[in-house]
């Protein structure tokens, strides 16, 4: 049990490396799963959509916003990419969060969600990354 507490070889406590292997594959799991249904059905995803998001609800614009998710979180599921995929993806969760925002969407359930996905995204990245926790650590020593 005092392994557990211990630095690994890699600069961080094996739980919190675990911790952020688990939140982030969570959240790739949700985003994986948003980009598939772009892509595999997107006349299903046009029909669950509000019409007044501002984008046309095509079937070619689902599958290019599908691509568009699916490719940075590939990205961000390779560890040598792992930040190039965040940073993707976190423009376009700011993508999401304009456009709930520009349609006056409700602020904490709708607009703010890309932000919450965001959040866990980098701190999933930053608890399994000894890289990111050296250049952005919490406490300065």
């Amino acid at each position: 049990m005092a392994s557990i507490a211990q630095n690994d070889s890699q600069g961080g406590t094996s739980a919190g490396v675990w911790a952020g292997r688990v939140l982030s594959g969570l959240v790739a799991l949700f985003l994986l799963a948003d980009s598939v249904m772009k892509l595999a059905v997107p006349e299903m995803m046009a029909a669950n959509t509000p019409p007044n998001m501002g984008w046309p609800l095509d079937a070619g614009t689902l599958r290019i916003l599908g691509v568009l998710l699916l490719v940075p979180t590939l990205l961000y599921l390779w560890p040598r990419t792992a930040v190039l995929g965040a940073i993707l993806i976190t423009g376009y969760l700011g993508g999401a969060i304009a456009t709930h925002a520009r349609i006056s969407d409700p602020l904490f359930s709708h607009t703010l969600f890309g932000l919450y996905l965001g959040l866990m995204v980098w701190g999933g990245l930053w608890l399994r990354s000894p890289a990111l926790r050296s250049v952005l650590p919490l406490v300065r020593s």
